[in-house]
């Protein structure tokens, strides 16, 4: 019987959590990743290792450089998100060129399965990658209680971030991570257009149990806000660097654009 040839590649130099993600993306797609897609996808799990960012990863999803939707929504770590209602179709994910990513249209949106309270108080971050901004004022994630809120929320001119207190503004650029990081109860900081900024120093409220939504944020169940911007990552979990998340996924959507 003839021998599988993706079984004859090489995995010599493959980070080992790389090599299993990639396996399940090809798996979900059907067939191989190129090799440059997947040269770009083991340096961003080798570099967001050495920045010290990974590990704080508990949901996150690669939304481009999969040669399908299906691949696209294989998580790096924790659950698959779910696509609700079966939203999402094939024509809105476009894997690579100047602006890949998964394309919101108004109705769609993803259930992260990651519950705003899985992160410990003091210890949280939300971010997404958008390439492109969309037209319309827009929840790009989160969940709302009122009380121990976490959303980010891309707007017409600028950004609103929350992190289990008030909401903070930063400016909109595409290509960049916009989202926040908390590692205390008084202190937490927003990332948007390649800059950090301050948040606002309330104490935190305990985070409430709905999971996060992405395109939208979670509402007592129901999605509000939902997004039209195309967004090409997400991540939620821990209290990471939102600088060197930013300089790991730029370099990977980057390289994953260049190469497809």
């Amino acid at each position: 019987m003839p021998m599988n040839n993706r079984l004859l590649r090489p995995t010599t130099g493959l980070d080992p959590d790389a090599a299993k993600y990639l396996a399940a993306v090809e798996a979900a797609d059907g067939e191989p990743l190129e090799p440059a897609v997947r040269a770009a996808i083991n340096a961003f799990f080798r570099d967001s290792k050495a920045a010290g960012v990974f590990d704080a990863l508990k949901a996150c999803c690669i939304l481009a450089g999969a040669r399908t939707l299906a691949g696209a929504l294989v998580p790096v770590v924790g659950d698959a998100p779910t696509n609700v209602a079966n939203g999402f179709v094939s024509g809105d994910y476009t894997r690579g060129g100047a602006t890949p990513g998964l394309k919101g249209d108004g109705t769609s949106y993803l259930d992260s399965g990651r519950a705003t309270n899985a992160d410990p108080t003091s210890s949280m971050h939300l971010a997404v990658y958008p390439t492109a901004i969309g037209t319309t004022t827009l929840r790009a994630a989160g969940s709302y209680a009122p009380a121990g809120s976490d959303e980010v929320l891309i707007m017409n001119g600028d950004v609103r971030c929350r992190s289990r207190d008030t909401l903070s503004n930063v400016t909109v650029l595409a290509d960049s991570i916009y989202g926040v990081s908390r590692s205390s109860s008084t202190e937490w900081y927003a990332r948007g257009g390649q800059s950090d900024f301050a948040g606002s120093t309330g104490v935190a409220a305990s985070a409430n149990s709905r999971n996060m939504f992405i395109f939208a944020y979670n509402n007592d169940g129901s999605p509000f806000g939902i997004s039209d911007a195309t967004l090409a990552f997400y991540s939620i979990g821990e209290s990471l660097s939102l600088e060197d998340l930013d300089t790991a996924v730029t370099n990977l959507i980057t390289a994953i654009g260049e190469a497809l």
